[in-house]
């Protein structure tokens, strides 16, 4: 790391701030300096380097072509700093950073909250609503929830609930439907994002390979639910995502079995992660949650039980 000997700090972090922002007034508002002290950083760094970052034009600093790879690695390199930095401040014990995949974080884990936080006052939830699974290293997050087959180099799994599918669809869509073949004359929507197909669940009820007919494809299960939700057509779901429709009467499954995908949703911890009472309580609620939850959808949608 000697050639960063070669170049201030102040002035890279002034070219990623501009490179990302966009001008140099709203680099300096960011960084609290004036708009001249800016300009300043870049030229130097661009003399230190040797070579231009950026083109100055109407529309404000543009970066050059040749810069691409460098200003996106340096936008990398700042974020992990940011990341550093925030981990090394944070000394709030009570504090319980969680990342959910978003649509188990909306259709699930958000309605509940309330109930952990009446268990234990003293712990304070952070919900990082993503799916991405940074490096440990690189982040403060104590517990990950994930959907997939439990394998994630770098991390252990511990599962808590095997992803079981099964068409659900309008209770008015329903009353036309006598056999599982009649499903194939309703229009589908389509999760572009799921990890299975219809054909986990048609080749189980001997209709492997039949056409599906897609009304809409959306890139997020929950437009998917919403889309069921207005009649639009059929949609294959899981436990999870649906179980508040199934038990207020809002959506129904007509037709069994729920069928196994192959994947669960998983608590995800760092390899190198040391024991946490905060991580273990909210896993022993989320864990009794979701046991008694599975119990009431059951009832509410016996293809479930």
């Amino acid at each position: 790391m000697k050639n960063l000997n070669q170049v201030h700090l102040n002035g890279l972090r002034a070219v990623e701030a501009v490179a990302r922002l966009g001008s140099l007034q709203a680099a300096a508002e960011e960084l609290g300096v004036s708009i001249g002290a800016v300009s300043q950083q870049v030229i130097k760094t661009e003399q230190q380097l040797g070579r231009p970052l950026f083109e100055r034009t109407s529309r404000g600093m543009v970066p050059v072509e040749t810069a691409d790879d460098i200003l996106a690695r340096l936008a990398n390199g700042m974020r992990h700093l940011s990341d550093a930095v925030d981990l090394a401040k944070r000394t709030d014990d009570s504090l319980l950073t969680i990342s959910v995949a978003p649509v188990f974080a909306a259709r699930w884990l958000v309605h509940r909250i309330a109930d952990f936080s009446d268990r234990f006052p003293q712990i304070s939830l952070r919900i990082d609503a993503n799916d991405r699974l940074t490096d440990a290293s690189h982040t403060d997050v104590d517990l990950r929830i994930r959907v997939g087959r439990g394998h994630w180099p770098g991390f252990q799994a511990e599962l808590i609930l095997e992803q079981r599918v099964a068409p659900l669809c309008t209770p008015a869509m329903a009353e036309k439907l006598r056999q599982p073949a009649d499903i194939l004359d309703l229009p589908k929507v389509i999760d572009g994002r799921a990890m299975f197909t219809w054909d986990v669940w048609l080749s189980e009820v001997g209709l492997s390979g039949a056409e599906i007919k897609a009304r809409h494809t959306f890139s997020e299960a929950s437009l998917c639910l919403d889309a069921a939700m207005a009649g639009q057509g059929v949609m294959l779901a899981w436990q999870t995502i649906a179980s508040h429709q199934l038990q207020h009467g809002q959506l129904v499954a007509p037709f069994g079995p729920a069928v196994k995908t192959g994947f669960g949703h998983y608590f995800v911890t760092a390899e190198t992660a040391r024991r946490s009472d905060k991580v273990e309580k909210f896993k022993r609620w989320l864990k009794r949650e979701i046991e008694e939850d599975m119990e009431r959808l059951a009832k509410a949608a016996p293809v479930f039980a």
